[in-house]
């Protein structure tokens, strides 16, 4: 991809999403495949006199490593992966991956031991950002895999990533700006309230979001972004929730999820492809089973599933919750070394109420 919209998405990432201060140290995560976007961010965070490490990961290790690793050496946890979230004043992760499916014959046990041995690496990389002493943000530079996955031509994927981050503008960042004001709206008009009621087809959840917060996620997180998160009080989730959409994680892609909660706990789980790795993922600690994150997608840029989660999460008229870890900036407490995220679409035939009274039907906003 060489187009002259890659600087102007660097500076976005640089000065708007990471804020790049100077003497930080700066550390910028990809493959080969982003090259160009590496490069630019990198010279950019050197002219605001901070310090870039990048980290490049080459295709096909973690299928070596998942293959041929003992059980010391999966549970390893090196310095190379400690330094962003242990010591890195901003970290910058680039989706870009060559093949978004191949750690799809990996033993799912081997993939839990290694994910287990980094719980608490993720908890120190979520409570730093958590006090401001970490700022990180995740994009995604489009590849053929992702166009795939997509269907879509890689030009066209292109200028849907380029669309979807609002770079198709003169000015991102004040576009950004209005779509943060927007959600601060819904935010405060959230505030103060107790219980999230959800109904939709194969769908009638209700949660508590008593005491919690949401997060405004408006481009300095992800990129792109566009939703607002919360962490549910761990033990309120009550009822059932079919996911609309496939959902792609550790290589495997999982169909039709069908969740049912008592007590916050999920008691039951179906899929129509890869069930049984649903229950292992469910399986991996006590936390999987609870809910870490609950949001609603109010990107209206992004009005299609793609197949990769940082986009499909912000479509505009969806929610989505995720099993596992949670935000400690929300008031979650639940820990797991698992964050899974599901999509519900709201956009036809639902309803959300919010201490009774209707916050969204059919995917609009209605307050």
């Amino acid at each position: 991809m060489t187009d002259p919209r890659i600087a102007k998405w660097a500076r976005v990432l640089v000065d708007y999403s990471l804020a790049v201060q100077p003497e930080q140290l700066v550390v910028i995560g990809g493959t080969p495949l982003a090259a160009p976007l590496i490069r630019e961010v990198y010279r950019l965070v050197l002219e605001r006199g901070a310090h870039p490490v990048v980290q490049v990961a080459l295709p096909g290790l973690a299928e070596i490593m998942f293959r041929v690793a003992n059980d010391q050496q999966l549970t390893f946890v090196s310095p190379d992966e400690r330094l962003g979230p242990e010591q890195a004043d901003a970290l910058l992760r680039i989706l870009s991956e060559s093949n978004t499916k191949a750690l799809t014959g990996v033993d799912p046990a081997r993939q839990q031991l290694h994910q287990r041995a980094r719980t608490e690496l993720r908890q120190t990389y979520l409570e730093r950002a958590a006090a401001g002493k970490l700022a990180w943000c995740v994009t995604l530079y489009p590849t053929e895999a992702y166009a795939q996955d997509a269907e879509m031509a890689l030009a066209e994927y292109e200028e849907f990533v380029l669309r979807a981050g609002f770079l198709d503008r003169d000015d991102p960042v004040t576009a950004w700006r209005e779509q943060s004001r927007e959600q601060a709206r819904i935010i405060d008009w959230l505030a103060d309230k107790r219980e999230i009621h959800v109904r939709a087809p194969d769908t009638d959840l209700r949660l508590s979001i008593a005491g919690r917060r949401f997060v405004n996620a408006d481009g300095r997180k992800n990129f792109p972004d566009g939703e607002i998160f919360t962490g549910p009080v761990e033990d309120s989730v009550e009822g059932t929730i079919r996911f609309s959409y496939p959902s792609m994680v550790q290589g495997r892609q999982v169909e039709d999820i069908r969740l049912w909660f008592e007590g916050g706990r999920v008691v039951k789980a179906t899929a129509a492809r890869n069930e049984a790795f649903l229950h292992r993922m469910l399986e991996t600690d006590e936390g999987a089973r609870f809910v870490g994150e609950f949001a609603f997608g109010l990107n209206r840029s992004i009005t299609r599933f793609t197949g990769n989660i940082l986009f499909d999460e912000k479509i505009g008229g969806t929610l989505h919750l995720a099993i596992g870890a949670g935000y400690p900036e929300t008031g979650s407490r639940n820990r797991s070394a698992v964050h899974w995220d599901m999509i519900c679409d709201l956009r036809r035939d639902s309803e959300v109420w919010v201490d009774g009274q209707l916050f969204m039907k059919d995917g609009e906003i209605l307050i």
